[in-house]
This record gives C-alpha cells, sequence and structure tokens, in this order.
C-alpha cells in the first residue's frame, strides 16, 4: 500500500496522489503491480524496491543514475512473543531518494516512521530529504538505546529471580534476550559501517552544511554508543549464564553429597541388621533384650557417623 504525504503548514499531511507529495510511504499489504507501476513511473529500479522487503537485507547504499538507496537496519519488538524467540528483531528500512520524492519501503509496520507521520518529530520537513534522513538515522540510534535499556532492565529482574530459584522459564527468557543483543550488534555495526562509508563519499551532499555535518558525527557517535552498549550487555549476559551454570552444577554436586552421605548412614544400621538376619550364632541372640541392644548399637553407629562427617564439614 503506498500513501502520499506532503509538508501543509509545517504539518506532514496525507494527500491523495503523487503529484501534490513530496515523501511517498509504501508499506504492508504490498501489491507488486503497484511496486511496479511506481518503479516505471518514477525511473526507479525495481529491485530498489524489493530489496528492502527482505528481512536479511544489511544496511548500504546505492546510487543508479539520479535515484539513490539507502538501506538501515531499525529494532524492532517481535510479534512472536513465545518459545526461544528473540524479544526484539531487526528489520530493514529502505530510503530511496528521487529528484521529486522522497520514499519510505519496510516489510513491517515500523513505529519509527510512525512517530513522523503522526507529527512527534520536532521541526520535522518533507521536503528536506537531508534533514529527513539523518532525523530518521536519529531516530534508529534512540530506538536502538530504549530498546536496549529495556533489555538489560529485564535481565536485572531475571536474574534476581535466578538468585532465588534457578527455574527453567527464566533461563529461557535470558536466552531470548541473548538472541535479540545479537540481533543488535550484527545490526548497529553494518549501520555503522553504512554512515561512515556515506560521510566518506558525501552520500547526502551535506559536506558544506555545518549544521547536517555535526548533526551526522553526533549520529555516528551514538551509533557507536548503542554498539559499545549491546556489546557489554551481551558480554554480561554471557558471564551470568556461566555463573548460573556454575551455580546448578554445584548445587547438584552438593544435593549428591549429602544424598551420598544420607545412604552411607543409613547403610550402617541397615548392615547391623542384616547380620542379626543370619543364621549363625551371634553376640545377644540368646538375650531377652537383644532387639533393643541391636538399636541402640545402630543408633549409637548414626550418631557417631553424623559427629564424623560434621567434623569434616561435610554436612
Amino acid at each position: 500500500m503506498i500513501r502520499y504525504y506532503s509538508a501543509v503548514d509545517k504539518k506532514v499531511t496525507e494527500v491523495d496522489s503523487i503529484d501534490n507529495a513530496c515523501w511517498l510511504n509504501i508499506s504492508s499489504p504490498f501489491d507488486k503491480n503497484e511496486l511496479i507501476k511506481l518503479s516505471e513511473s518514477q525511473g526507479i529500479p525495481l529491485d530498489f524496491l524489493t530489496d528492502s522487503l527482505d528481512i536479511d537485507e544489511r544496511s548500504r547504499y546505492e546510487r543508479e543514475d539520479e535515484v539513490r538507496l539507502i538501506v538501515v537496519n531499525t529494532p524492532l519488538l517481535n510479534d512472536i512473543d513465545e518459545g526461544n524467540k528473540p524479544i526484539y528483531i531487526t528489520a530493514p528500512i529502505g530510503i530511496i531518494l528521487t529528484p521529486a520524492h522522497i520514499i519510505t519501503i519496510s516489510l513491517l509496520d515500523n513505529p519509527i516512521l510512525d512517530l513522523f507521520l503522526i507529527g512527534k518529530i520536532k521541526n520535522f520537513n518533507p521536503t528536506d530529504e537531508k534533514m529527513f534522513v539523518l532525523q530518521l538515522f536519529e531516530q534508529i540510534n534512540y530506538s536502538y538505546l530504549d530498546c536496549l535499556k529495556k533489555l538489560n532492565l529485564r535481565r536485572d529482574l531475571i536474574e534476581q529471580e535466578l538468585y532465588n530459584s534457578s527455574r527453567n522459564s527464566e533461563l529461557r527468557q535470558l536466552h531470548r534476550i541473548e538472541k535479540s543483543l545479537v540481533y543488535f550488534v550484527t545490526a548497529l555495526s553494518s549501520n555503522e559501517l553504512l554512515k561512515l562509508k556515506i560521510k566518506r563519499s558525501d552520500f547526502l551532499k551535506i559536506k558544506d552544511l555545518e549544521e547536517h555535518t555535526d548533526l551526522f558525527e553526533d549520529l555516528i557517535i551514538d551509533n557507536s554508543q548503542a554498539l559499545e552498549m549491546a556489546n557489554v550487555h551481551t558480554n554480561i549476559l554471557s558471564s551470568t549464564t556461566e555463573v548460573f551454570a556454575s551455580v546448578v552444577s554445584n548445587n547438584l554436586n552438593e544435593f549428591i553429597q549429602r544424598l551420598t552421605l544420607v545412604t552411607i548412614i543409613l547403610m550402617v544400621p541397615t548392615l547391623v541388621a542384616s547380620f542379626y538376619g543370619m543364621n549363625v550364632t551371634l553376640p545377644f541372640m540368646d538375650n531377652d533384650n537383644a532387639f533393643f541392644f541391636i538399636v541402640m548399637i545402630s543408633i549409637l553407629l548414626i550418631v557417631f557417623l553424623v559427629w564424623f562427617f560434621r567434623r569434616k564439614k561435610l554436612i
């Protein structure tokens, strides 16, 4: 579905036709014939439109004649909130710059684009393609940082639960967070490389615009910060997982040790009783109080073993 937008009184307003529009936003459901028609009418290579619909498309830029394409990956909350699926995934947004229009296209509904559509971005002007791209990069950075903070908070809460009980549900949640961080590290690394290449080649043609250049420098720094945070959280999560694996293993060893000691303690009186079950001459066998003697001997042996193991700090 293609929707057309224009700037009216400094506000983004939807219009009916492409002739009055400066920004085209393409979202699901997609009509292949509609994309082909747009490609032919605007002189846009069809693969510029279709490549952006690939969920695994890497961040990159490309130019063909006067049409430029930027593909940048953004964080998205995963619709599948179950099993071993990651909490967050990444999906590309395609930004196509033509002499007459700015075109954005995304396979999934993206809340970052919604911020521009509902007027939440300060000083947003869809007719300024350079600032539009920079502001979009800025919101993507903010989104990554916000998602990383939420993941870190969620990890802290799960760790507190794990300190009290090592349940499989919490461990699965940590695994989902780890998967999300892997997506983020991969996407942020790709985005950082993209921005550095754009800066070096002056792909946006902002070299002589001081305000735009300063903003772009800040965006590169913010992206690096988000990447560093993602790496730090990944390392912390990996070490946390290793610690809890060691704790679980240690608890299991302690349980087996205690169970073994209990077995040894119970085995001794059982051995005494087994001796008196033999058809041979044994002490106290003719004594009327033989049963009580055997019980007392068993109890004394149990007390001795408990004292011995406690002295050795085994229990």
